[in-house]
């Protein structure tokens, strides 16, 4: 089942800033998507709810192991895609990580595989 695409945003944004500083609160995520207080309260409780994220007694957030799951495949989407824009569409960095975000959501496996795959054989080359 795949999450609708703001939700999406939200594990990634969660999984970058517990890498970035070992930690993530509400008001982190906020500030980290430019969102209102009140948008990130209703979000924690959906993905809350179905069982991607859990928060500890101090209101910390953490993903729990489908949230991590999902949160590394939409971050790897985002890489792939993005490096493809560069490296191979030669698209300057700034749009192509603009364009990854919005692409990572919508393109199908079949699609991103092959993206992959061609990536991997130029690699080689």
């Amino acid at each position: 089942m795949r999450t609708q695409e703001s939700g999406e945003d939200y594990l990634e944004t969660i999984l970058l800033l517990y890498r970035k500083q070992g930690y993530v609160r509400s008001t982190d995520i906020a500030n980290a998507m430019n969102y209102t207080k009140a948008s990130i309260s209703r979000a924690v409780k959906i993905l809350k709810d179905a069982d991607y994220i859990y928060l500890d007694p101090n209101k910390m957030i953490f993903l729990t192991e489908k949230g991590e799951k999902k949160a590394l495949e939409i971050y790897e989407r985002h890489e792939v895609i993005s490096g493809f824009l560069t490296d191979v569409l030669k698209v300057d960095a700034e749009t192509a990580d603009h364009d990854a975000c919005r692409i990572e959501h919508v393109i199908s496996d079949s699609t991103f595989q092959g993206i992959k795959r061609l990536l991997k054989e130029a690699e080689g080359q």
